[in-house]
């Protein structure tokens, strides 16, 4: 075999070689994306629209805040303390019907106190804690968002950040998903709250929730 066949065959191999790795590379970032998509939801698409549509850079955002919270094992909330937020919770959409702004800043601070109960990063680090909530929390993480905006306008001195009732109320409906998740089952307790709340006969966390309607209703009535 000549010298020249030989380095030919030599530079093929390498090209072919050089290809595959590409392909592999290309192949392992595509999965790593469709699995940051599953685990995040509607996150990913925030992210992704947050980074003007770069799907890489919302991809190693998302990317590190698994690194950082991933293995948070959240503790489960002791009797009391479930009672407890159970009944600020109810006392603030009962709120809501004379001063929603004063419910939605109460909602911010029940999400905050709960997630810090539950083991994530205390009310003091919002934005790490928003991040832990999402790694864990992805498809409900939006009401606590929506809740803290509003919360902070009233604080820097606006108008529950130009809300109308309607929107306000959204928000509380958004953030109650959220707070049902961290106080009832979730996965880092493995529903035992969540059967053991049906044996006893409890209502169910949706059936709390579904005041909320009512609750507007009562306020716009008020209004009129």
């Amino acid at each position: 075999m000549s010298t020249g066949l030989i380095i030919a065959l030599i530079v093929i191999v390498a090209v072919v070689a050089v290809a595959a790795a590409l392909l592999m590379q290309r192949s392992r970032g595509s999965r790593h994306g469709v699995g940051l998509k599953r685990r995040f939801g509607p996150e990913y698409d925030r992210a992704v629209a947050r980074h003007d549509g770069d799907t890489k850079a919302a991809e190693r955002e998302l990317a590190a805040r698994v690194e950082r919270h991933g293995d948070l094992r959240a503790r489960p909330l002791e009797p009391a303390e479930r009672e407890h937020f159970e009944a600020r919770w109810t006392a603030a959409q009962e709120r809501f019907v004379d001063s929603p702004g004063d419910a939605v800043a109460e909602a911010d601070r029940l999400l905050a106190e709960v997630a810090g109960a539950r083991g994530f990063p205390d009310a003091a680090q919002y934005e790490e804690q928003l991040a832990a909530l999402s790694v864990h929390h992805a498809h409900h993480v939006e009401g606590y968002r929506r809740v803290h905006r509003v919360a902070q306008a009233r604080v820097n001195g606006g108008h529950e950040g130009g809300a109308g009732t309607e929107e306000l109320r959204e928000a509380m409906v958004d953030a109650r998903a959220l707070f049902e998740d961290l106080v009832h089952a979730s996965r880092h307790d493995g529903g035992r709250h969540h059967r053991a709340s049906r044996d006893d006969g409890h209502r169910a966390p949706a059936a709390r929730g579904s005041r909320m309607p009512s609750l507007l209703h009562r306020r716009q009535a008020k209004e009129s």
